[in-house]
């Protein structure tokens, strides 16, 4: 079953299984968030049987690695679960908009769909601040859908840094 989401200017289609894969980010997320990191989950999915080859949340505070990024770790493990670098068959669901680092790994994997939750005004190289995964000037293009479940990943991050603020 196919479900219509609205987007800035288009309608864009997400598919039950990128759905089922957003509430397996979220709570992959959830699981970042208790950890004391930056609420933000990713899977990788086969598009066409709606297995899941890798996934991931954020690591940066507790790994002590500036790449370790939902989408990163996701795609590394999809990588090496299928024995391939290459992922045009593939659908990477992220919580939040990708940065301009797993942007070009995504561009470098070949990964083939990107379904993202909220928007990034500050780091967003999808949509946001820049259009990587679409840009014709590079060697691969993703197909890209936004805005599936935003307010529930918008909501995590919010209550995620409203909790980090508060006073001890």
């Amino acid at each position: 079953m196919i479900t219509q989401i609205q987007t800035s200017n288009q309608m864009s289609k997400t598919t039950e299984a990128d759905l089922e894969m957003m509430h397996r980010a979220l709570k992959l997320a959830e699981h970042a968030s208790r950890l004391g990191e930056v609420p933000v989950g990713a899977v990788v999915y086969e598009t066409a049987t709606g297995i899941i080859i890798g996934e991931g949340f954020n690591t940066r505070e507790s790994g002590c690695n500036p790449a370790g990024h939902a989408e990163f770790t996701a795609i590394l493990n999809a990588c090496q679960s299928i024995n391939d670098w290459r992922l045009n068959h593939c659908t990477l669901v992220v919580t939040l908009e990708p940065c301009p680092m797993c942007a070009g790994l995504i561009v470098n994997a070949r990964v083939g769909r990107v379904v993202f939750g909220a928007s990034d005004p500050k780091a967003g190289a999808v949509r946001t601040l820049y259009g990587l995964l679409e840009d014709s000037r590079l060697n691969h293009r993703a197909e890209v859908h936004s805005g599936l479940l935003e307010e529930e990943s918008a909501i995590q991050l919010k209550e995620f840094f409203k909790n980090l603020r508060k006073p001890k």
